[in-house]
């Protein structure tokens, strides 16, 4: 057995499911040389993913048929190689609070600057997005097989999909999820967001959309907090082409496209 394999096999002892090379090199006496080519070998049979420079994961048997890994078991170890924050967010955050009416294709996966290059390998493809304004709160730390990373709660979830709305594929795309995430918000997960959250725009659509779903406790926390200063029309889908029109709701969202679910 390759200094390699039996890296990975000591790993996998205790479920992990990624490294960095620094940590392999600092592992064994093996020259870099052959280390590369069994890194190379166990990359082209399916064994390992170069993720990005410096940094693998394993694909053990139960999941080299899907040629990717969930992304909870190894997102932590990534960003802690990068020294950066993160949090997994949107479509993911989503599928793990339990809002999966579709199957995620991709990871979602938000940080702060300089900008991150999206990873594409094969099946497994991640997104990286950046945050201006780093949340305060509202980040969870969830436990996976592997330890525990980092995943926007329910309300900061939802927010988050709404204020990335033209860039994840439209309001409609993902109004669904938006219906099954909002039975995973709480009142004190949406509290705790409405103390630091100030994007008015993104609250109002928010509201919005909460009360369509008759829940109104969480509608009423949102216009508790609306009220308190000036707010202005806005378009329920932003439209560079567009200006708010008349709105007749409290919310004073101009519903400009035609909402395609239960709602």
């Amino acid at each position: 057995m390759g200094v390699v394999a039996e890296f990975i096999r000591e790993l996998q002892s205790y479920e992990e499911y990624s490294f960095s090379t620094e940590e392999l090199y600092k592992k064994t006496l093996a020259p870099q040389s052959s280390v590369k080519k069994e890194l190379a070998r166990l990359v082209s049979d399916n064994q390992l993913i170069n993720l990005r420079k410096g940094f693998y994961i394993i694909l053990p048997p139960s999941y080299q048929h899907y040629k990717r890994l969930p992304i909870e078991l190894y997102v932590d170890k990534l960003f802690k190689t990068l020294s950066r924050p993160y949090y997994v967010g949107y479509y993911s955050a989503a599928a793990l609070h339990g809002a999966s009416h579709q199957k995620v294709q991709q990871d979602y996966v938000i940080t702060e600057l300089p900008a991150l290059r999206d990873i594409v390998k094969g099946n497994l493809k991640i997104r990286f997005f950046n945050c201006v304004n780093w949340p305060k709160q509202n980040i969870l730390q969830r436990k996976s097989d592997t330890g525990f990373f980092n995943l926007s709660s329910p309300a900061l979830t939802f927010a988050d999909l709404l204020d990335n709305q033209n860039r994840l594929g439209g309001i409609n795309r993902m109004l669904a999820i938006l219906e099954e995430l909002a039975e995973a918000v709480e009142q004190n997960d949406l509290k705790e967001l409405l103390t630091w959250y100030k994007n008015k725009s993104t609250l109002q659509r928010m509201g919005y959309l909460l009360e369509k779903l008759h829940l109104n406790e969480l509608s009423e926390l949102i216009f508790n907090v609306l009220q308190k200063a000036p707010f202005f029309p806005i378009l329920l889908s932003p439209s560079k082409a567009e200006k708010a029109g008349s709105t007749g709701n409290r919310w004073k969202i101009d519903a400009n496209v035609v909402l395609e679910s239960d709602i």
